[in-house]
């Protein structure tokens, strides 16, 4: 019979064999481990540094650019934008800095900019659509609104309500004008007063019917998504983006010329920009915006939408180039052309 000695022997028995290997294996394998995380974390600051080093050379080009384009803007602006009027409707989250210097180039290129709107958290809540739905049909007396979601109606009707209404009342008579007014009541300063009194957006300057072609500004970082999801939806479209771009093609389709600009992360997962491309757009999009360069580029793509045109620009893997190509022509060179091609006619 096996007795509690043998027992107890066994037991340290086991203990010991332990002990010993693991002396001797901390003994033998001590010093080529050590050796070895030492090489590795070497190799890893090494390559940390390069990395550093690599960023702080792009960073210096980058502001040698930007100095450079500073430098001769009023020769690349020159006459872009000369007499048109740019409506800005910024997503919550624009960067001042940004937005200002987007506007001082507009001006440097000729151009105006009447009024813009500042969009509030509340408007990309979709928990509020069905109250945005509610105010734009309440605000809707003449006002030209698409089937849709509540969004894609509140985007016509803010369109409507921000750009000069279509001039076609060449060859009628006085009667028939008079009778087009009568058959609308379309008020935009009550459109937009009826958006801002509840906090979905904010009205700066005189916006309203004032202004040629849109331009909307989106944020640096990604807009919110729902707080649960399933792992399948990690990578799920913000509900805001939606919100958004349904604005801008709202803008394009008043007016057969908008442009979307953000700041380079807008091109990152969930970026406004990069849904917008994943969408292939029709209107101009810009993912360098914050930058003189990106801000130059922007004021650029936005006159090139003057004369019909649109595309992708910037950085990004989806931009067709950082500039248009060929370059939109000041306003006086192209009204010259016209009248040679109608002289020539």
């Amino acid at each position: 019979m096996i007795d509690f000695r043998y027992h107890l022997v066994s037991i340290v028995a086991i203990f010991l064999s332990l002990a010993v290997g693991v002396v001797l294996g901390t003994t033998m394998l001590q010093d080529p481990l050590l050796n070895t995380l030492k090489a590795e974390t070497a190799d890893l600051r090494e390559q940390s540094e390069q990395l550093r080093s690599e960023k702080d050379i792009a960073d210096q080009l980058n502001a040698g650019g930007d100095e450079m384009v500073a430098a001769h803007a009023d020769d690349m602006l020159e006459e872009r934008l000369d007499g048109v009027r740019v409506v800005i409707m910024e997503a919550p989250g624009v960067e001042e800095e940004m937005r200002d210097d987007i506007i001082a180039r507009i001006e440097q290129a000729g151009g105006t900019v009447p009024g813009r709107l500042a969009f509030a958290e509340k408007y990309i809540d979709t928990g509020q659509a069905a109250f945005v739905d509610e105010l734009t049909e309440e605000l809707s007396n003449g006002a030209e609104l698409p089937d849709g979601n509540p969004y894609e109606r509140a985007g016509a009707q803010l369109a409507q309500a921000v750009l000069e209404p279509d001039t076609e009342d060449a060859g009628r008579s006085d009667d028939e004008e008079n009778a087009a007014e009568e058959d609308t009541s379309f008020d935009a300063d009550a459109v937009l007063a009826g958006f801002a009194e509840t906090e979905l957006l904010a009205v700066h300057g005189d916006p309203a019917e004032s202004a040629d072609i849109g331009l909307v500004l989106g944020p640096a970082y990604s807009f919110a998504v729902e707080e649960e999801r399933s792992p399948e939806t990690e990578e799920e479209t913000p509900p805001g983006n939606g919100v958004m771009l349904a604005l801008v093609r709202a803008l394009y389709d008043a007016s057969d010329g908008a442009v979307l600009a953000g700041p380079t992360s807008s091109i990152g997962v969930g970026g406004l920009v990069a849904q917008a491309r994943h969408e292939e757009a029709r209107y101009s999009t810009v993912d360098a915006a914050g930058r003189t360069t990106g801000n130059v580029a922007t004021v650029l793509v936005l006159a090139a939408a003057t004369e019909g045109r649109s595309g992708s620009f910037g950085i990004g893997q989806a931009a067709e180039g950082f500039l248009p190509d060929p370059l939109p022509e000041a306003k006086s060179e192209a009204e010259e052309n016209d009248n040679n091609n109608q002289g020539s006619e």
